[in-house]
């Protein structure tokens, strides 16, 4: 189906570059409201020039050859219009203009990175990240139809403006939170930075942009709360699993998809001859080796015999991670749970609740999670209140002993 565009071309003389009073000429091509200059190398007397035909006056033969050269600009971009048009092409004014100046070979356009970087990530990112740029793709399309009435644009007409404009787009899509549109700027931006290395553009226009996100508090359970899960037996055999697998994390630290991946080979004899878990994080490839706690061990072992684990040599039975969180809503519920507990949470509680909580140093917290970068584990865990109210119940008595110790010698 043929796309219905709006085409116009005026001509008109650049007054603010006149001199000697001559003005350059130019064409002015506008598509779907939006404009394209084009210089047509050529100076006219500005008193020769007739603003509402756009055309020079007078009857000398140099008038007569620009208005004929003008009508022949007007015939050949008119003529580049309809060709992109009949063949059902993008048609914007930049790429009239490309295709005017025989440019269109070297210039690259914002639906040639995607496909570029469509087809090079798929060997270097997992799926869940290629699905997440799926998703900005599809924003970036909606906001090119919806803002700009066209399906493509040119990386060279990227600008500033674009990019804050997409933000502002973002915004306003079913009350999307500042830092999901801070991802989706961040995925447009890593595209046109490769771009950018690539030379398929001569400037970054990312250059003046600065990403803005929200520190939002990590999501854990309390003792009380770890605990209630813990202690509760579930006759469903799904609600168990989703409970052993829950608080395995929660005593691990493991993501999801660490937890699926792990097969028998994962466990090893450690430095203490205890054993350790000694894998990968799927997300980064970084190297963990975390000493298995009790609680965790003894859910490997309880799902050693099971069928499904046997024949495939994995430690647990696979599931879906839709399907793990929403029965983790149901487990919720029994539990008296008021939080949205969704897997990553028992993450966030290994780091807090059973580590931080427990005097664990940060930099240890920080290995068994993975992390390469301290700070980041200093936005995953934090010390929760009550360790705060024992260390100061702690200073205070040492306070105390001191006072003691003081009198007695006084």
């Amino acid at each position: 189906m043929t796309h219905s565009n709006t085409f116009s071309v005026l001509f008109w003389l650049k007054l603010a570059s006149a001199k000697n009073r001559k003005a350059p000429l130019y064409a002015r091509i506008t598509v779907n409201g939006k404009r394209s200059e084009l210089s047509l190398k050529r100076k006219v007397l500005i008193t020769d020039w007739d603003s509402t035909k756009s055309r020079l006056k007078g009857t000398c033969e140099s008038n007569k050859l620009i208005n004929s050269y003008l009508e022949q600009v007007h015939v050949k971009l008119f003529e580049c219009y309809q060709k992109m048009q009949s063949g059902n092409k993008l048609v914007t004014s930049g790429i009239i203009k490309a295709h005017y100046l025989g440019n269109t070979e070297t210039r690259h356009s914002l639906s040639d990175i995607i496909a570029y970087h469509n087809t090079h990530m798929k060997d270097t990112l997992r799926w869940g990240t290629q699905k997440n740029y799926y998703t900005t793709h599809k924003y970036i399309l909606l906001f090119l139809k919806e803002k700009h009435k066209t399906r493509d644009m040119f990386l060279s007409e990227l600008g500033y403006k674009f990019i804050i404009d997409f933000e502002r787009f973002l915004r306003h899509q079913n009350n999307m939170g500042n830092n999901t549109v801070m991802k989706h700027i961040e995925r447009l931006r890593k595209m046109v930075s490769l771009a950018f290395k690539m030379e398929w553009l001569d400037k970054d226009p990312f250059i003046k942009f600065e990403a803005k996100y929200e520190k939002k508090e990590r999501g854990f359970l309390t003792l009380e709360e770890l605990q209630s899960i813990e202690n509760k037996e579930f006759k469903i055999r799904r609600l168990q699993l989703i409970k052993d697998l829950f608080v395995f994390s929660c005593y691990t630290g493991l993501s999801y998809g660490d937890v699926m991946n792990l097969t028998r080979d994962n466990i090893c004899k450690g430095i203490d001859g205890k054993q350790w878990i000694y894998s990968q994080r799927e997300k980064t490839s970084v190297p963990v080796k975390i000493p298995l706690l009790s609680k965790a061990l003894d859910i490997i072992k309880k799902y050693e015999t099971y069928p499904n684990t046997i024949n495939k040599q994995i430690l647990f039975p696979t599931i879906s991670n839709q399907k793990l969180n929403s029965y983790l809503k149901e487990i919720a519920d029994v539990c008296g749970i008021q939080k949205n507990l969704t897997f990553h949470i028992a993450r966030h509680t290994f780091a807090t609740t059973v580590m931080l909580s427990n005097g664990v140093p940060i930099e240890t917290v920080s290995k068994l999670l993975g992390h390469t970068k301290l700070s980041t584990t200093q936005i995953y865990a934090r010390v929760v209140e009550t360790k705060i109210s024992e260390d100061i119940q702690n200073l205070q008595m040492r306070f105390e002993t001191k006072k003691e110790q003081t009198q007695a010698i006084n």
